[in-house]
């Protein structure tokens, strides 16, 4: 067994909780932006969501992809390899693909005639961030990261028992 295979259930929840972490620093800026009407650019504050991205240059298609002889086309109606493109704005050590995106629901309007920021009706943009759901999600990130600290322990104590034997 090589040593790579050991530790990928160290790997996988680093991962998870590495996951995790964006999560709740995303969810923190959410609520720091809950009354926000205008940022740089000259909007209301827009929800932010996590986005998790499968690494598509690991595993079988990544072996494919990176492989010394290229798969050859031995029939007109075989589909040429073509690589996947992934849109992901960061990608750790890791190889952990995350895209941070902007959510489309719509700003809710409250009527506040003195805000600098009403239009002629009295009317202010607010974002469309709901407290209850923010704190929903990060009880789940908190949870999550949790369980993983938890398989951490586990793999941890398994691999010190293997040594006793």
């Amino acid at each position: 067994m090589s040593i790579e295979r050991m530790f990928n259930g160290f790997n996988l929840s680093a991962m998870g909780m590495t996951l995790q972490r964006k999560r709740m620093s995303v969810i923190a800026e959410n609520l720091a932006n809950i009354e926000t009407t205008r940022t740089s650019d000259g909007t209301y504050y827009k929800r932010k969501i996590v986005v998790p991205r499968a690494n598509l240059e690991g595993g079988f298609l990544g072996f494919l992809r990176n492989a010394q002889a290229q798969l050859s086309i031995t029939h007109s109606n075989h589909i040429p390899f073509s690589p996947i493109e992934h849109t992901s704005k960061s990608m750790d050590d890791d190889g952990l693909l995350v895209e941070v995106v902007e959510d489309t629901t719509a700003a809710h309007l409250e009527y506040d005639p003195t805000h600098p920021d009403a239009n002629k009706d009295g009317y202010v943009e607010m974002p469309s961030i709901n407290v209850v759901n923010e704190m929903t999600d990060m009880l789940s990130a908190s949870r999550t990261f949790e369980a993983n600290v938890v398989a951490i322990n586990a793999a941890k104590n398994m691999a010190k028992d293997s040594l006793e034997i």
